[in-house]
Protein backbone atom coordinates (compact mmCIF):
# COMPACT_ATOMS: atom_id res chain seq x y z
CA UNK A 1 0.00 0.00 0.00
CA UNK A 2 1.16 3.29 -0.93
CA UNK A 3 0.14 6.83 0.89
CA UNK A 4 0.03 9.83 -1.84
CA UNK A 5 0.54 12.63 1.42
CA UNK A 6 0.39 16.42 0.41
CA UNK A 7 3.34 18.55 2.00
CA UNK A 8 1.84 21.89 1.15
CA UNK A 9 5.31 23.79 2.93
CA UNK A 10 7.47 21.95 0.59
CA UNK A 11 5.03 22.69 -2.43
CA UNK A 12 5.17 18.18 -2.81
CA UNK A 13 2.92 15.06 -3.23
CA UNK A 14 4.89 12.64 -1.25
CA UNK A 15 4.47 8.78 -2.22
CA UNK A 16 4.64 6.45 1.19
CA UNK A 17 5.09 2.97 1.23
CA UNK A 18 3.11 1.23 4.09
CA UNK A 19 3.77 -0.30 6.28
CA UNK A 20 7.78 0.43 5.80
CA UNK A 21 7.52 4.11 5.96
CA UNK A 22 9.69 4.39 3.23
CA UNK A 23 9.81 7.69 0.98
CA UNK A 24 9.17 6.33 -2.71
CA UNK A 25 8.89 9.49 -4.53
CA UNK A 26 8.48 13.45 -3.96
CA UNK A 27 6.28 14.92 -7.32
CA UNK A 28 6.85 18.93 -6.78
CA UNK A 29 3.32 20.78 -7.37
CA UNK A 30 2.15 24.04 -7.75
CA UNK A 31 2.20 26.25 -4.47
CA UNK A 32 0.12 25.33 -1.87
CA UNK A 33 -0.96 21.43 -2.01
CA UNK A 34 -3.48 20.74 0.38
CA UNK A 35 -6.12 17.89 -0.78
CA UNK A 36 -5.11 14.82 -2.79
CA UNK A 37 -8.17 12.25 -4.13
CA UNK A 38 -7.30 8.95 -5.78
CA UNK A 39 -6.67 5.24 -5.84
CA UNK A 40 -5.58 2.69 -7.32
CA UNK A 41 -6.68 3.04 -11.64
CA UNK A 42 -7.94 6.32 -10.48
CA UNK A 43 -6.51 9.44 -11.94
CA UNK A 44 -4.77 11.19 -8.81
CA UNK A 45 -6.34 14.66 -8.51
CA UNK A 46 -4.42 17.75 -6.37
CA UNK A 47 -5.77 21.09 -5.26
CA UNK A 48 -3.65 24.21 -4.57
CA UNK A 49 -5.97 27.02 -3.25
CA UNK A 50 -2.95 29.28 -2.45
CA UNK A 51 -2.08 28.95 -6.70
CA UNK A 52 -5.25 28.30 -7.51
CA UNK A 53 -4.88 25.58 -9.15
CA UNK A 54 -5.85 21.64 -9.75
CA UNK A 55 -2.98 19.07 -11.21
CA UNK A 56 -4.14 15.71 -12.72
CA UNK A 57 -1.35 13.03 -12.46
CA UNK A 58 -0.97 9.69 -13.99
CA UNK A 59 -1.93 7.04 -11.00
CA UNK A 60 0.66 4.25 -12.15
CA UNK A 61 3.74 6.32 -12.63
CA UNK A 62 2.37 9.95 -10.59
CA UNK A 63 3.92 12.30 -13.59
CA UNK A 64 2.38 15.41 -14.21
CA UNK A 65 -0.86 14.94 -17.18
CA UNK A 66 -2.15 18.37 -16.76
CA UNK A 67 -2.55 21.80 -14.82
CA UNK A 68 -5.33 23.63 -14.19
CA UNK A 69 -5.11 27.23 -13.60
CA UNK A 70 -7.22 30.52 -13.14
CA UNK A 71 -9.42 29.31 -9.90
CA UNK A 72 -9.61 31.87 -6.84
CA UNK A 73 -9.11 29.56 -3.88
CA UNK A 74 -10.02 25.74 -5.05
CA UNK A 75 -10.23 23.54 -2.10
CA UNK A 76 -11.31 20.17 -2.22
CA UNK A 77 -12.10 17.22 -5.01
CA UNK A 78 -14.20 14.14 -5.05
CA UNK A 79 -14.93 11.91 -7.73
CA UNK A 80 -18.25 10.59 -9.03
CA UNK A 81 -18.49 6.62 -8.83
CA UNK A 82 -18.01 6.26 -12.24
CA UNK A 83 -15.01 7.45 -12.17
CA UNK A 84 -15.49 9.99 -15.14
CA UNK A 85 -15.68 13.00 -13.26
CA UNK A 86 -13.99 14.71 -10.48
CA UNK A 87 -15.66 18.15 -9.18
CA UNK A 88 -13.42 20.63 -7.37
CA UNK A 89 -15.23 23.52 -4.80
CA UNK A 90 -13.81 26.92 -4.43
CA UNK A 91 -13.71 28.80 -1.27
CA UNK A 92 -13.66 32.41 -3.04
CA UNK A 93 -15.64 31.95 -6.03
CA UNK A 94 -17.88 29.64 -4.49
CA UNK A 95 -18.07 27.63 -7.21
CA UNK A 96 -18.66 23.77 -8.39
CA UNK A 97 -15.73 23.29 -11.29
CA UNK A 98 -16.62 19.48 -12.80
CA UNK A 99 -13.49 18.17 -14.76
CA UNK A 100 -14.35 15.03 -17.16
CA UNK A 101 -11.21 12.98 -16.75
CA UNK A 102 -10.40 10.85 -19.91
CA UNK A 103 -10.43 14.29 -21.74
CA UNK A 104 -8.63 16.37 -18.84
CA UNK A 105 -10.98 19.49 -19.57
CA UNK A 106 -13.17 21.14 -17.81
CA UNK A 107 -16.53 20.63 -18.41
CA UNK A 108 -18.97 22.69 -16.48
CA UNK A 109 -18.69 25.51 -13.53
CA UNK A 110 -21.77 26.57 -11.34
CA UNK A 111 -22.17 28.96 -8.24
CA UNK A 112 -22.98 27.27 -5.27
CA UNK A 113 -22.48 29.60 -2.37
CA UNK A 114 -19.47 31.64 -1.53
CA UNK A 115 -17.14 29.43 0.90
CA UNK A 116 -17.73 26.38 -1.16
CA UNK A 117 -15.57 23.38 0.93
CA UNK A 118 -15.43 19.65 1.69
CA UNK A 119 -18.27 17.99 -0.17
CA UNK A 120 -19.68 14.41 -0.39
CA UNK A 121 -20.84 12.43 -3.42
CA UNK A 122 -23.77 9.99 -2.60
CA UNK A 123 -23.17 6.16 -3.54
CA UNK A 124 -25.24 6.02 -5.97
CA UNK A 125 -23.65 8.89 -7.36
CA UNK A 126 -27.17 11.44 -7.29
CA UNK A 127 -26.80 13.72 -5.20
CA UNK A 128 -23.58 16.34 -3.74
CA UNK A 129 -23.52 17.84 -0.48
CA UNK A 130 -20.95 20.62 0.36
CA UNK A 131 -20.23 22.79 3.34
CA UNK A 132 -20.44 26.28 2.87
CA UNK A 133 -17.14 27.51 4.52
CA UNK A 134 -14.37 25.96 6.72
CA UNK A 135 -16.66 26.43 9.97
CA UNK A 136 -20.39 26.24 7.80
CA UNK A 137 -23.65 27.63 9.05
CA UNK A 138 -25.04 26.26 5.50
CA UNK A 139 -24.67 23.45 3.59
CA UNK A 140 -25.81 22.95 -0.45
CA UNK A 141 -27.36 20.31 -2.13
CA UNK A 142 -26.16 19.32 -5.56
CA UNK A 143 -28.15 17.34 -8.11
CA UNK A 144 -25.61 15.08 -10.06
CA UNK A 145 -28.36 13.17 -12.36
CA UNK A 146 -26.63 14.71 -15.16
CA UNK A 147 -22.89 14.27 -13.75
CA UNK A 148 -21.27 16.27 -16.38
CA UNK A 149 -24.01 19.17 -15.61
CA UNK A 150 -24.60 19.55 -11.57
CA UNK A 151 -27.66 21.58 -10.69
CA UNK A 152 -27.87 23.67 -7.72
CA UNK A 153 -31.25 22.45 -5.65
CA UNK A 154 -30.94 23.80 -2.42
CA UNK A 155 -29.12 25.69 0.62
CA UNK A 156 -30.02 24.48 4.36
CA UNK A 157 -28.89 25.70 7.46
CA UNK A 158 -27.74 22.11 9.94
CA UNK A 159 -28.61 24.09 13.17
CA UNK A 160 -25.04 23.54 14.20
CA UNK A 161 -21.31 24.53 12.53
CA UNK A 162 -20.24 21.92 9.88
CA UNK A 163 -16.63 21.03 8.78
CA UNK A 164 -16.75 17.80 6.56
CA UNK A 165 -19.36 15.69 5.20
CA UNK A 166 -19.71 11.50 4.51
CA UNK A 167 -22.25 9.83 3.02
CA UNK A 168 -22.92 6.21 4.98
CA UNK A 169 -22.39 3.33 2.23
CA UNK A 170 -26.03 3.01 2.15
CA UNK A 171 -26.71 6.58 1.32
CA UNK A 172 -29.60 6.89 3.68
CA UNK A 173 -27.51 9.45 6.33
CA UNK A 174 -25.06 12.15 6.08
CA UNK A 175 -22.08 12.24 8.74
CA UNK A 176 -21.08 15.64 9.13
CA UNK A 177 -18.20 16.97 11.54
CA UNK A 178 -18.60 20.08 13.37
CA UNK A 179 -14.81 21.01 13.65
CA UNK A 180 -16.06 22.63 16.46
CA UNK A 181 -17.33 21.36 20.06
CA UNK A 182 -16.81 17.45 19.90
CA UNK A 183 -19.56 16.29 18.18
CA UNK A 184 -20.04 14.73 14.95
CA UNK A 185 -23.84 14.72 13.92
CA UNK A 186 -25.39 12.04 11.63
CA UNK A 187 -28.17 13.98 8.99
CA UNK A 188 -31.07 11.54 7.01
CA UNK A 189 -29.93 12.39 3.57
CA UNK A 190 -33.86 13.04 2.17
CA UNK A 191 -34.86 15.31 4.74
CA UNK A 192 -31.51 16.82 6.00
CA UNK A 193 -33.02 16.13 9.69
CA UNK A 194 -30.46 14.87 12.29
CA UNK A 195 -31.09 11.37 13.34
CA UNK A 196 -28.12 10.18 15.60
CA UNK A 197 -24.71 12.21 17.04
CA UNK A 198 -21.93 10.92 18.49
CA UNK A 199 -19.33 12.64 20.78
CA UNK A 200 -15.78 11.57 19.37
CA UNK A 201 -13.58 14.89 21.00
CA UNK A 202 -12.07 17.85 20.73
CA UNK A 203 -13.18 19.54 17.41
CA UNK A 204 -14.11 16.30 15.48
CA UNK A 205 -12.84 16.81 11.63
CA UNK A 206 -13.27 13.73 9.14
CA UNK A 207 -15.17 10.99 8.98
CA UNK A 208 -14.62 7.56 6.85
CA UNK A 209 -16.31 4.52 6.35
CA UNK A 210 -14.19 1.13 6.02
CA UNK A 211 -15.43 -1.62 4.06
CA UNK A 212 -16.58 -3.45 6.82
CA UNK A 213 -19.17 -1.13 7.38
CA UNK A 214 -17.92 0.91 10.45
CA UNK A 215 -17.02 5.02 10.40
CA UNK A 216 -14.04 6.35 11.84
CA UNK A 217 -13.60 9.59 13.10
CA UNK A 218 -10.58 11.93 13.62
CA UNK A 219 -9.99 14.21 16.46
CA UNK A 220 -6.84 15.34 16.32
CA UNK A 221 -6.82 17.90 18.87
CA UNK A 222 -7.29 14.99 21.16
CA UNK A 223 -4.97 13.19 19.77
CA UNK A 224 -7.70 10.49 19.29
CA UNK A 225 -9.31 8.24 16.74
CA UNK A 226 -12.24 5.87 17.23
CA UNK A 227 -14.12 3.65 15.15
CA UNK A 228 -18.15 4.15 15.31
CA UNK A 229 -21.15 1.80 14.73
CA UNK A 230 -22.82 3.46 12.35
CA UNK A 231 -26.77 1.46 13.43
CA UNK A 232 -26.30 2.57 17.24
CA UNK A 233 -23.65 5.10 17.12
CA UNK A 234 -21.60 4.12 19.70
CA UNK A 235 -18.05 4.41 19.85
CA UNK A 236 -16.93 0.51 19.61
CA UNK A 237 -12.97 1.27 19.44
CA UNK A 238 -10.47 4.03 20.06
CA UNK A 239 -6.62 4.93 19.38
CA UNK A 240 -3.98 7.22 19.83
CA UNK A 241 -2.85 9.27 17.46
CA UNK A 242 0.02 11.85 16.55
CA UNK A 243 -1.46 15.33 17.35
CA UNK A 244 -3.05 16.69 14.90
CA UNK A 245 -4.07 14.09 12.78
CA UNK A 246 -6.98 15.73 11.23
CA UNK A 247 -7.09 13.93 7.69
CA UNK A 248 -7.70 10.02 7.07
CA UNK A 249 -8.40 8.01 4.21
CA UNK A 250 -9.20 4.05 4.60
CA UNK A 251 -9.04 0.87 2.16
CA UNK A 252 -8.22 -2.78 1.86
CA UNK A 253 -8.45 -3.37 6.04
CA UNK A 254 -6.69 -0.18 6.68
CA UNK A 255 -7.04 3.10 8.01
CA UNK A 256 -4.34 6.21 7.67
CA UNK A 257 -4.23 9.40 8.91
CA UNK A 258 -1.91 12.38 8.93
CA UNK A 259 -0.72 14.94 11.35
CA UNK A 260 -0.90 18.50 9.65
CA UNK A 261 0.99 19.77 12.91
CA UNK A 262 4.09 16.95 13.06
CA UNK A 263 3.85 15.59 9.29
CA UNK A 264 3.47 12.09 10.62
CA UNK A 265 1.39 9.06 8.29
CA UNK A 266 0.20 6.67 10.85
CA UNK A 267 -1.26 3.38 9.78
CA UNK A 268 -4.28 1.23 11.42
CA UNK A 269 -6.14 -1.77 11.33
CA UNK A 270 -9.92 -1.57 10.69
CA UNK A 271 -9.57 -2.62 14.81
CA UNK A 272 -7.68 0.37 15.37
CA UNK A 273 -4.40 -1.84 16.14
CA UNK A 274 -1.07 0.89 14.94
CA UNK A 275 0.88 -1.35 12.23
CA UNK A 276 3.30 1.98 11.95
CA UNK A 277 3.67 5.76 11.63
CA UNK A 278 6.23 7.10 9.70
CA UNK A 279 7.47 10.85 9.18
CA UNK A 280 6.52 12.37 5.54
CA UNK A 281 6.89 15.82 5.36
CA UNK A 282 6.90 18.92 7.36
CA UNK A 283 3.27 19.26 7.29
CA UNK A 284 1.16 16.65 5.78
CA UNK A 285 -2.29 17.73 5.73
CA UNK A 286 -3.98 14.64 3.10
CA UNK A 287 -4.00 11.73 1.85
CA UNK A 288 -4.94 8.91 -0.27
CA UNK A 289 -4.19 5.71 -0.79
CA UNK A 290 -2.98 3.62 -3.29
CA UNK A 291 -1.07 0.65 -4.78
CA UNK A 292 2.67 0.72 -6.34
CA UNK A 293 2.23 -0.44 -10.06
Amino acid sequence: MVALVTAEQQNRLVAVELPSGRILKRIPLPADPQNVVGGPGTTTVVVSPESGSVTLLDWRTLKRIKVFRGFGSPHLAAFHPSGEWAYVTDDARGTLTTIELAHTRIVSRIFIGIGAHHMAVSPGGKRLWIALGEHATRIAIVDLSHPARPRLLTRFSPRFVAHDLTFSPDGKNVWVTSGVGDVVYVLDARTAEQVQSVVVGAAPQHVVFGGNGFAYATSGYSSRIVKIDPKSARIVASARTPYGSFNLASTGGLVVTTSLLNGTVTELNWNLRRLSTAKAAGAARAVALTVWP
